[in-house]
């Protein structure tokens, strides 16, 4: 993988920011009975802001229904927001009627989790990886058309006969190559990488790493990298945000989180991660119960229910987002003590 000198170097950088999120909900409906009635809300992301700079990886992690995925779409407006604003470039998108959005649909792409089910079996490679181009109008002629198509297959390192197959023909780590060659076919200027490498092998998730880190530096490409893997996201991102139960806990830079998390959940987190030198001794951190109910959350601090150094008013207040000199946001109430 990449030197990480080089990403701590990048995570400094001044690029204008191209992705804000301000103040996202997304609480989905409950119904029941004959007539559909509303008798509660799954609080799948409760107030969460961050914003992503030109050209830079922001990792948005946490356990599984911690509403990772769920701000990804949210962003790519497959769901219409509860609350809250998302601008891309200086324009606020969430607010966009569908013909209106559909031109700025091409700066914001994706790659799902599923390199399997995200490929329809009935069309060629070439096709698939055609079809975003012609959607939004990319080329004139087919020929054109051919000749993109070929040369995205060349930059993802699977090579233009490639084109003439179909998805059933490939590997995992090919089709996942697919998936960024047609996320690449709209030329965006952010990719939303929802769980990208987690169904792969770990050879081939770093090949599919190292592939996005290069393409990335290639072509200045912002990443949202959401991922429950912390070994993959030390090597892959700048900054790094850590979600529980709908809200972003702690958010700093790489090296500052991996090397110092102040919040008990990212501390939690990090000391789950497998250490391959078996002579290191590790302090573990084993958090007790399960997650919360998003239906029915805690009230104060939604993590103080398995907290080991939970405080009393932590039961009853939530914490503000403090936010360090250093641009680091901690909410917790252990920062006040």
């Amino acid at each position: 993988m990449n030197n990480l000198t080089d990403r701590d170097a990048m995570s400094k950088n001044e690029n204008p920011v191209l992705l804000e999120v301000r103040h996202l909900q997304k609480f989905f409906p409950i119904k029941t009975g004959l007539f559909s009635k509303v008798t509660g809300h799954v609080h799948a992301v409760d107030d969460v802001s961050f914003s992503i700079r030109r050209g830079e990886t922001l990792a948005l992690v946490g356990e599984s229904g911690c509403g990772k995925s769920t701000v990804g779409r949210s962003i790519l407006r497959l769901f219409d927001l509860t609350a809250g604003e998302v601008w891309l470039d200086g324009v606020r998108i969430d607010s966009l009627t569908a013909t209106t959005l559909r031109p700025l649909r091409k700066r914001i792409q994706v790659i799902f989790q599923d390199p399997f089910s995200s490929l329809n079996p009935r069309m060629r490679v070439k096709d698939i990886i055609a079809e975003p181009i012609r959607n939004f109008g990319l080329a004139q002629s087919d020929a054109e058309i051919d000749a993109r198509v070929a040369q995205l297959l060349e930059k993802v390192r699977l090579g233009k006969d490639a084109g003439g197959r179909w998805p059933h023909e490939f590997s995992g780590g090919q089709r996942q190559r697919i998936c960024i060659a047609r996320a690449l076919a709209a030329d965006p200027d952010l990719i939303i990488c929802d769980e990208a490498v987690s169904a792969l092998d770990v050879s081939v998730k770093a090949q599919i790493v190292n592939l996005l880190q290069d393409l990335q530096k290639e072509l200045g490409l912002a990443l949202l990298f959401i991922s429950h893997d912390l070994a993959i996201v030390e090597h892959m991102t700048h900054r790094v945000a850590v979600m529980y139960l709908g809200k972003i806990v702690e958010l700093a830079e790489r090296r500052e989180l991996f090397s110092d998390p102040m919040h008990p959940y990212t501390k939690a987190l990090l000391s789950a991660v497998p250490v391959p030198d078996p002579q290191k001794k590790t302090q573990r951190t084993v958090l007790q119960g399960d997650v919360p109910s998003p239906i029915k959350r805690p009230g104060g601090c939604h993590f103080h229910t398995r907290c080991p150094v939970a405080l009393e008013r932590c039961k009853t207040e939530a914490p503000a987002q403090t936010v360090l000199g250093s641009g680091r946001m901690v909410s917790c109430h252990l920062l006040a003590v």
